[in-house]
């Protein structure tokens, strides 16, 4: 997996590798500024004339290094530092001398237009303030640039723990972050600012012994064959997990369909659905592996799905299931009667905000699967609260609540209450399409009836959902695919894990410096 710092983390990973590792700053920027040299000439046409913009930190210091190794090595280049001498660092100082030495070219006011490549050294990790002056001045320059933009660490103007721009930030093409992916990279609107992302190995590790929380980490596809749970080849489909689904009111059978459907293509042994009287027709036809349990309007059979809670591995309760009287009363009886490992999504999320009491009925396994605007009407924060501060949202509710928060959104986190944290990077726009969240739930739900770790489970379900998303837009378009293409795409990503051939990845535009990362 990888592992995602916020921005305090990246610092205190620095001074961790610098006093106690003993591995002298220096030696770290000069890494640091090879690797960026590295990306760099990955495409040496765009380098006939090179800009490095440097600030007053130590991101100026990596960024004058960068200069002086491209100037070795024949390169056009000027190197710019920006304000007040006074303000640089002690490193950025030291680095100036050696590239002096080097007769590297210093400049004040550059061209901006006569550059093929510009990268970007103003801003590091540390920036939490709106970007103003002769800094906002020179941003605007380089974004107005027809140049190739390279950010080093993170583009300037970035929150790199929020992904929220400051103002005004570098529209980069490409960013070589250092170490570790930190999270305002991995965060709409911040990924797509930082454009292709490669992380560079420079030397800086996490500590020893350090616990599993300590982290945010994303899942990669080389994981899918280790967390996946392996098939016994003598089991049979009791073995695989008996799921059962409270979905699905009047008009409303898609729902119950969608995620009934997507739960039997991620391996779930048998699914039942416990559904208004009025879908059995349709939902026999369409699913005719799926058991079916029905409750006339008015007349919720408490009895039947007593039984059925007795007879399934996992309950899976929301989708479509709708919010009037009777279908609160039916998700009442569950809560209270339910000690399987239970997912909860879309009317019962709703649900459960208008009822917060049942807080106390939850059992000890459940996943909690809310888009932005559920999360808002159960936690009361607005939707600009929760988009700004999504881990801290997603993981105050896990803690708050003992459950694991799916927080979902164009990148989706998921919070447990022991501190361990995800963040999703697979998956496409074609994935906001009704339906979709109701194909995660049956996802979810095959995964929770199989695996050891239910946590790991809700991280590695949200990852191949959007696989087969990425799988489905490569087939039909990100405009034109539905919930059932999605579905569709599940068996290939699913085949794909389990084939020791299938090392393709879904990571959407991040990699590791030096790993074949190919995507679906």
């Amino acid at each position: 997996m990888k592992t995602v710092v916020s921005s305090v983390q990246a610092k205190e990973l620095d001074q961790y590798a610098i006093e106690e590792m003993k591995m002298p700053s220096l030696v770290l920027m000069e890494r640091a500024a090879l690797a960026v040299v590295d990306a760099l000439e990955k495409k040496a046409e765009t380098l006939k004339c090179v800009l490095v913009v440097c600030g007053t930190g130590n991101n100026g210091a990596d960024g004058v290094a960068v200069g002086r190794i491209l100037h070795l090595k024949g390169y056009d280049v000027n190197v710019c530092c920006l304000g007040e001498e006074q303000r640089y660092s002690p490193e950025l100082r030291q680095q100036l001398e050696i590239a002096k030495k080097y007769c590297v070219s210093l400049v004040n006011n550059p061209s901006w237009n006569e550059y093929t490549t510009i990268v970007d050294a103003i801003f590091g990790v540390g920036l939490s303030r709106n970007v103003t002056g002769f800094y906002l001045e020179a941003i605007k320059q380089i974004n107005q640039t027809f140049a190739r933009k390279v950010a080093v660490d993170v583009p300037s103007g970035l929150c790199s723990d929020s992904g929220r721009i400051l103002g005004h930030a570098v529209r980069a093409d490409e960013t070589v972050t250092f170490a570790f992916l930190k999270k305002g990279l991995c965060l709409y609107p911040g990924c797509e600012w930082a454009g292709e992302t490669c992380v560079a190995d420079i030397g800086i590790y996490e500590r020893k012994n350090e616990t599993p929380e300590a982290y945010t980490h994303a899942v990669e596809w080389q994981d899918v064959r280790c967390l996946l749970p392996k098939r016994a080849e003598n089991g049979n489909k009791g073995s695989f997990g008996k799921v059962l689904f409270l979905a699905g009111s009047r008009q409303m059978a898609g729902a119950a369909y969608l995620c009934a459907s997507a739960c039997l293509r991620s391996g779930a042994g048998m699914v039942k659905i416990h559904t208004a009287q009025e879908n059995r027709e349709i939902l026999q036809t369409l699913l005719p592996e799926a058991l079916l349990s029905t409750y006339a309007e008015g007349q919720a059979d408490f009895q039947m799905l007593k039984e059925d809670l007795e007879w399934c591995d996992v309950v899976a309760a929301g989708p479509g299931l709708g919010q009037g009287p009777q279908e609160c009363s039916l998700l009442q009886f569950l809560l209270e009667n339910c000690a399987k490992p239970l997912v909860l999504d879309a009317d019962a999320l709703n649900l459960f905000g208008k009822n917060p009491h049942w807080a106390k009925k939850l059992p000890k396994t459940c996943v909690f699967t809310p888009h932005l605007m559920e999360m808002s009407r159960m936690t009361g924060k607005t939707l600009e609260e929760i988009q700004r501060e999504p881990f801290h949202s997603a993981d105050e509710f896990a803690k708050r609540h003992q459950v694991i928060c799916v927080l979902k959104d164009a990148r989706t986190v998921i919070a447990v209450p022991d501190g361990r944290s995800w963040v999703n990077l697979s998956g496409n726009s074609g994935m906001a399409t009704a339906g979709s969240g109701d194909v995660l739930t049956g996802i979810t739900a095959a995964l929770l009836a199989v695996g050891e770790d239910p946590a790991h489970m809700a991280a590695l379900a949200v990852y191949l959902h959007g696989c087969a998303g990425d799988v489905a837009c490569g087939r039909k378009g990100d405009r034109s695919m539905t919930a059932q293409d999605i579905i569709g795409a599940l068996p290939e990503v699913f085949k794909r894990g389990v084939d020791k051939n299938g090392e393709k990845q879904s990571n959407k535009g991040i990699y590791i410096a030096g790993r074949d990362c190919a995507k679906f």
